[in-house]
Parts: C-alpha cells; sequence; structure tokens
C-alpha cells in the first residue's frame, strides 16, 4: 500500500549520521513492505557495510555512481561528473516508475556542492517527485532552495568525533 502523502526529506549538517539516518529509515520502511531505491552518489567504494546488508533486506535495492578515490573539489575528474549525472537520470527512472515507495540520493547535497551537478537538474528533480513517493536527500552543505522545498530537515551538529583525537574510520560503524 503507497504512502498517501510523500515529503521531501533533507539530512544535511557537519555531524556524522545522514546516511546512518536515511538507512535507518529505508530498514523500517522494509520492515512495513514498502520498495525502497538508495542511490549513492560519489560513493564506489566496495567496502560499505550498507551493500552487503541491503542484500538482506526484501524490497531495498542499492546502486552505487562514483569511483573508489575521493573526488578533488576543486578539479572534479570528467568520470565524477558523468557518474553523478547518471544517477540523477536513475534517481528520475526510480522515481517515475511507480515501483518504489521511498527513493534516497546519499550525498547528493554534497555533489551539488562540489559541482558536479546543478541546482536546476536538483530543483528539477524535487519538482517532478510524484506525491505519493518519499524523497530523501543526504549530504552536508545542503543548498538553501533545498532547504526551502523540503518539508523535513535534520541537520547533524558535529559537537565531539574521534576522528580529531586520530581515531580512524572503523569498520561497521563509520563504514
Amino acid at each position: 500500500m503507497p504512502l498517501e502523502r510523500g515529503l521531501i526529506e533533507v539530512y544535511t549538517g557537519d555531524g556524522k549520521g545522514k546516511t546512518t539516518a536515511a538507512l535507518g529509515l529505508a530498514l523500517r520502511a522494509a520492515g512495513h513492505g514498502f520498495k525502497v531505491y538508495i542511490i549513492q552518489f560519489m560513493k564506489g567504494w566496495p567496502n560499505y557495510g550498507e551493500l552487503e546488508a541491503v542484500k538482506h533486506l526484501p524490497g531495498v535495492t542499492l546502486r552505487q555512481f562514483g569511483r573508489a578515490e575521493f573526488v578533488d573539489r576543486d578539479n572534479p575528474d570528467p568520470e565524477d561528473v558523468r557518474m553523478a549525472h547518471d544517477a540523477l537520470r536513475y534517481a528520475s527512472d526510480a522515481m517515475e516508475s511507480g515501483e518504489y515507495d521511498i527513493v534516497i540520493l546519499d550525498e547528493i547535497n554534497v555533489a551539488l556542492d562540489f559541482g558536479l551537478i546543478a541546482l536546476e537538474e536538483v530543483l528539477r528533480l524535487l519538482d517532478a517527485k510524484p506525491p505519493t513517493l518519499e524523497l530523501v536527500l543526504t549530504g552536508r552543505n545542503a543548498h538553501a532552495e533545498i532547504i526551502r522545498r523540503a518539508d523535513l530537515v535534520t541537520e547533524m551538529l558535529n559537537i565531539k568525533h574521534p576522528y580529531a583525537q586520530g581515531v580512524a574510520a572503523r569498520r561497521g560503524i563509520e563504514y
């Protein structure tokens, strides 16, 4: 049974937990039989735990669009730009298909902030959202216009993080 009303959610901020919150939403939705499509922008590293976990969640699909290397904000590789545009096309197709109840665009805010995609492209995607689809956008530095158009915005605030004390990212916790 589809959602009566789908909203636009944004998880942003410099604190940990944006992708984790979106994945938690996917887990909860799967428990209710919803179909979820997760599109990861700028993520191609094969060791993220969620890549294995979603294989055990019926109705949840995850696709990465990115290279394993970090994107150079000041001089992005043309391949990064191409992959971000591919991700946008897949997002549009997933939304229009009617097959999914929730579409999660993980790190789309960062792709926009890095100039891999244009604000107008993302706004067109928001405008095309079907009324019963929940659309989730994650990543730091969400654009003010995306925040204005969203129904729910959560900002993760970094108060303290072990990385500042030299603790490296940990398997199963940060990735």
